[in-house]
């Protein structure tokens, strides 16, 4: 039999076998360690979890906040294609007042022989001058609000939504003063 010293082959000794009681220690270590690293990583799972569930959230809000600027831009563009149209219509309302005005004036000067006719025709001149100075004027002015309501309208975020609502109704109110003058100078001029 070989004394430990001796090995099989004539080499050096295998090495001692551990005692006991020291193999127990490094075993405990790697238990504890594994029990922390285990807990360390738990938290770090949750945390995360939670981290996630706190970005999927704000994804959320930040996904209902484009959405809804969305259509309010798109609200807005709609709406200022229309007010632009109203323009357009108003000045071709205008233009069309003036030119008949001229016209009916034009028409009335030749047709003026005598004194009382010439004086029916400056009176009457003079109710459709007024008249006509009250459509400018109001057409005017219905031109100059839709214009500035126009100008809110592209850039209707900057503003509150009742803000805008309430100028858009003294737009409608001005426009419709400035049509009820256009009646009147209609009737003006078909009272001769």
């Amino acid at each position: 039999m070989l004394s430990p010293e001796e090995s099989v082959d004539g080499g050096t000794p295998p090495p001692p076998a551990p005692a006991p009681g020291r193999r127990r220690a490094p075993v405990a270590i790697l238990a504890l360690l594994l029990v922390a690293v285990t807990a360390v990583g738990g938290v770090l799972v949750a945390r995360l979890h939670e981290r996630v569930g706190q970005w999927q959230s704000s994804s959320t809000r930040w996904e209902a906040l484009a959405t809804d600027a969305g259509r309010s831009a798109g609200a807005a563009r709609a709406e200022l294609a229309r007010r632009e149209a109203d323009l357009a219509a108003t000045e071709r309302q205008l233009s069309t007042a003036t030119a008949r005005i001229s016209a009916l004036a034009d028409e009335k000067a030749r047709l003026a022989d005598d004194d009382a006719s010439r004086r029916q025709l400056v009176a009457y001149q003079e109710r459709v001058q007024d008249a006509a100075s009250r459509v400018t004027a109001a057409l005017g002015r219905c031109v100059a609000r839709q214009e500035q309501l126009i100008t809110y309208l592209s850039d209707a975020r900057a503003y509150a939504a009742d803000d805008l609502e309430r100028y858009r109704g003294d737009v409608e109110t001005v426009c419709s003063a400035a049509t009820d003058a256009s009646d009147a100078l209609q009737r003006a001029l078909d009272a001769g």
